[in-house]
């Protein structure tokens, strides 16, 4: 798991795909927050097509690659949870905060990944590393 979190934090923009509300691909910028207790954590704002998305079709992946042209793939189930610990902690984060203002906004949701799988690959010939999260 260190391997993909280290991976994340030092590629802040990833891009989430998902099925739409009208069965269509959707694909937008999004950002990770942070690890805790084995979850990987991402945030929101229940207002959004994405929010929408997300509960009408759990299922997720993410993309992300680096200057080196290696990339990870990172999938799994969100799962919402009102966790205060975990919103105070993505408050941490300045455009988050920007955003939101305090762990507490109403519009603020906080998602981590149930059965989270990740692949991490470069244009090396090597195969590619897999990890179960």
């Amino acid at each position: 798991m260190k391997e993909v979190i280290e991976f994340l934090q030092k590629n802040p923009v990833q891009y989430l795909a998902t099925i739409g509300r009208d069965e269509k691909a959707k694909c937008r910028p999004f950002m990770f927050c942070f690890e805790k207790e084995a979850k990987l954590w991402f945030c929101t704002n229940n207002t959004k097509d994405v929010y929408r998305d997300i509960q009408a079709n759990p299922y997720i992946e993410l993309s992300i690659s680096n200057a080196e042209y290696a990339w990870i793939r990172l999938n799994g189930k969100a799962v919402f949870e009102n966790n205060m610990d975990v919103k105070e902690g993505c408050m941490t984060n300045p455009i988050v905060k920007g955003q939101y203002s305090t762990a507490d906004n109403p519009i603020f949701e906080v998602f981590y990944l149930e059965d989270a799988n990740a692949v991490i690959a470069d244009f090396s010939g090597n195969p590619p590393k897999e990890y179960s999260l």
